[in-house]
């Protein structure tokens, strides 16, 4: 079974969708999708489903829908070009005590491969190899087709899952960032960058990372501009002022003078700036 979630919801087995149409069983089977090969409690998808107020008739309803899904790969098994031993569609959406399964017998998850290049960008980030850094991380970030699930109605379960999921793209687009502003190539990401910071006004990591790639191309005053406009969204939104880490770096462009870049030292884990609008 092959799963995509960075983007529309695409389920297949044997290259056959078995994404249904149907709101509440798009949102069972991107609950199992999201959570393949491991226990979804009944609990978890009656909260999904219904929230804090399900009808009497939810165990019930559920197991409709999880009835329909199987219909839907029981006709996916059909088309089994390898004839490898046969599975039923039990065996794909499993029964479990106490919840279901979606078991992918090998196949492939966009989540799980974007999990593991990015975490070998991290760890070439840690080593100093910031080229493998860049490419593993823009590989990762490649797969995803936009926001996740979204074309998927989602309730309380699957949003949690949705933000925890963005989180781990936008960690992910941080530090391929960094790594290209290590390589030295802060002029081809002026254009990503200025659309990041419109879209994320008060994430000041994004906003640091203009500021110090506008500065290496010698545009101080628009990289002052830049914190100029975040601090307002600060202020405004939030009731906060800039970081002390990127108040260091506002003073040290201010006193490095045009044309000259600042000495700026990577920040620590605890000066890391990660707040997020």
């Amino acid at each position: 079974m092959d799963i995509a979630v960075l983007g529309a919801l695409a389920v297949k087995e044997n290259g056959i969708s078995v994404t249904p149409t149907a709101p509440k069983p798009r949102q069972v089977l991107a609950m199992l999708a999201l959570h393949a090969d491991q226990v979804v409690p009944v609990a978890a998808l009656t909260e999904e489903l219904w929230g804090d107020c399900p009808p009497r008739s939810a165990r019930t309803t559920l197991q409709t829908y999880v009835l329909q899904l199987r219909e839907l790969i029981a006709e996916a098994l059909k088309h089994d070009p390898e004839g490898t031993a046969p599975r039923t569609a039990k065996d794909v959406l499993v029964t479990l005590p106490g919840g279901y399964m979606l078991s992918t017998s090998g196949g492939t998850s966009d989540v799980r491969e974007f999990e593991r290049l990015a975490g070998t960008g991290y760890r070439a980030m840690d080593a100093e190899d910031y080229m493998g850094a860049a490419r593993r991380l823009r590989e990762a970030l490649a797969l995803w087709n936009g926001a996740a699930l979204a074309d998927v109605q989602t309730g309380t379960q699957l949003e949690m899952q949705v933000r925890r999921l963005e989180e781990s793209r936008l960690c992910a687009l941080d530090q391929r960032i960094e790594a290209d502003l290590r390589l030295g190539r802060h002029r081809e990401i002026l254009g990503e960058l200025s659309m990041l910071v419109t879209r994320y006004r008060t994430h000041e990591n994004l906003h640091g990372q203009f500021m110090l790639a506008l500065h290496r191309s010698g545009r101080r005053s628009e990289a002052l501009g830049v914190y100029q406009r975040l601090r307002n969204a600060l202020v405004r939104e939030l009731g906060l002022e800039p970081s002390p880490a990127l108040r260091r770096m506002q003073r040290s462009i201010l006193l490095a003078g045009p044309g000259t870049a600042p000495d700026m030292a990577p920040t620590t884990a605890d000066e890391r700036l990660s707040r997020v609008g």
